[in-house]
């Protein structure tokens, strides 16, 4: 059996990992044999709630960390809604005090950019929002596309699909995740409006 899994790698072992991933809520999509995009970005959120470096990598502490099941708790302790944790970069779906699914995200960088001759700060605001506007479809922002975004925020931050959703910050702002999740999250109806979405 090979000790050490990465993108790039099929078969039984991989399909195992992916399956044990799924049992702990970490969404990685179909169980299909093969280390890809979403097995990546599901071993990256379970590494950041082990406190591991989150390399994608499945060496023996990421091991030791699945035998655990370890998973992150939730803030909320009743109804509905996404928690964004900043410090470990990852949005959990949430349901009456219990995590049900986990996804790898990139949050504010909380770097300073300038957009038409302003300075503005890239950050993902704290605090306790709610899901009041969403774009089913690519939406051309001031900033860039985001895929089937859904707004949480005055000032344009929304939980969004987009083509990289790195292990760190990265965004202007807005709460990244792949466009397979995106998909999923809108197939599922996870995320309706008037959805709670807590920032902390």
């Amino acid at each position: 059996m090979k000790l050490t899994l990465r993108r790039g790698d099929t078969g039984d072992a991989v399909r195992a990992l992916q399956r044990r991933l799924d049992r702990l809520g970490y969404w990685v999509g179909e169980s299909d044999g093969t280390f890809g995009l979403l097995t990546e970005q599901a071993v990256y959120a379970l590494q950041k709630a082990a406190d591991l470096r989150p390399d994608g990598i499945v060496g023996a502490e990421t091991r030791a960390a699945l035998a655990d099941g370890k998973r992150p708790e939730a803030r909320s302790t009743d109804g509905h809604l996404a928690e964004v944790d900043l410090d470990r970069q990852l949005l959990m779906i949430v349901d009456d005090g219990t995590v049900s699914r986990i996804f790898n995200t990139s949050t504010g960088t909380f770097e300073h950019y300038t957009y038409q001759g302003d300075t503005y700060l890239a950050d993902t605001p704290r605090g306790k929002w709610t899901i009041d506007w969403q774009v089913d479809g690519w939406r051309d922002g001031p900033l860039g596309r985001l895929y089937r975004p859904k707004y949480f925020q005055e000032q344009g931050i929304a939980i969004h699909g987009y083509t990289s959703v790195p292990p760190y910050p990265a965004s202007h702002g807005c709460v990244r995740v792949t466009l397979p999740a995106m998909d999923w999250l809108w197939a599922q109806d996870v995320l309706p409006k008037k959805t709670r979405v807590w920032v902390y």
